[in-house]
């Protein structure tokens, strides 16, 4: 998949009739239950391959916590976010031809129905039709985490991409909430999400790290305004400070989610972050500059190293 190009045109019209005319989150995203074609259990493999369109594919995951406190994040992403990425991805090239495959993530253990739910990798205003498309749960919950590390598991045995398998060039996952990261997934999580059984009755956050870090450079960006991060935030950025050293990434301000992305992308593709500050205006330049200073250019792709 990730035919086609993104559009300003194309995203007006689409936005015009399916986002700036609802008044709440549920009228866009309307799906009572996971959508069959979104559900892990119908998903062998998903693809990002180049195309006549598209011919330098770059994978780009995104992961994004759709339990009750973070249905805010969904609403922004949908109205403007999803908008600052793509046009941010197109307009300063950090990456070349990006594809974009969005990730709903709720709770395994806590007994959320639809734990994970993954769209295809695509280029233009699919992009967008498949994020709405995305059932918001709610749920989480009574353990301090979410299924945060679903996504890993997933980009490690379910994505095959051009970028890397071609030029040996890294995709990317971020991963958004407001809690602590997942300690393990057990095999009987893994059986019920994905429809089959592991060879393993656990397996650590740091395995499930190192499998997927093997394909994608992985970043988390811990929402501030969360409520969880507001009552546990110390513990939170420890946590994911611990598991991904520079990569966890804090987020003062949810509706600039879509320029921290791009940014981060940026100083890892070698700007200095002097410059990718300086780029931005006003209020955004201050949210990206509290985000990522802990990274720098030596946080790369181009030789799967990590530098901390």
């Amino acid at each position: 998949m990730g035919g086609g190009r993104w559009s300003d045109s194309d995203w007006k019209s689409y936005s015009t009739s399916h986002v700036t005319s609802k008044s709440r989150v549920e009228d866009i995203y309307t799906s009572k239950a996971i959508v069959s074609d979104l559900d892990p259990k119908n998903i062998k493999i998903r693809e990002s391959r180049d195309s006549a369109d598209n011919p330098n594919s770059t994978a780009l995951i995104v992961g994004l916590d759709v339990t009750g406190s973070m249905g805010s994040i969904l609403d922004v992403t949908a109205r403007q976010g999803l908008k600052a990425l793509a046009e941010g991805v197109y307009s300063r090239k950090p990456i070349s031809d990006p594809h974009m495959m969005f990730m709903g993530i709720g709770d395994v253990e806590a007994g959320d129905k639809s734990p994970l739910q993954v769209t295809q990798f695509e280029a233009d205003i699919r992009i967008a039709e498949q994020l709405t498309k995305i059932y918001l749960e709610g749920g989480g919950g009574g353990n301090s985490y979410e299924s945060y590390a679903l996504p890993w598991y997933f980009a490690a045995m379910h994505t095959s991409i051009d970028c890397f398998e071609k030029r040996n060039k890294k995709g990317y996952i971020f991963t958004i909430g407001d809690e602590q990261p997942t300690p393990y997934l057990r095999g009987q999580d893994i059986e019920r999400v994905f429809g089959y059984k592991p060879q393993f009755d656990k397996i650590s956050a740091e395995d499930l790290l190192t499998m997927a870090s093997r394909q994608y450079d992985v970043y988390h960006i811990m929402v501030e305004e969360g409520s969880h991060f507001r009552r546990s935030g110390t513990k939170v950025v420890k946590e994911w400070t611990e598991l991904l050293g520079q990569r966890a990434i804090r987020l003062s301000d949810h509706k600039k989610l879509g320029e921290v992305i791009v940014s981060t992308i940026q100083i890892a593709e070698g700007e200095s972050i002097d410059k990718v500050v300086s780029s931005w205006d006003g209020s955004t330049g201050l949210v990206v500059a509290k985000a990522i200073e802990s990274l720098n250019k030596n946080v790369s792709n181009s030789n799967g190293l990590i530098k901390f």
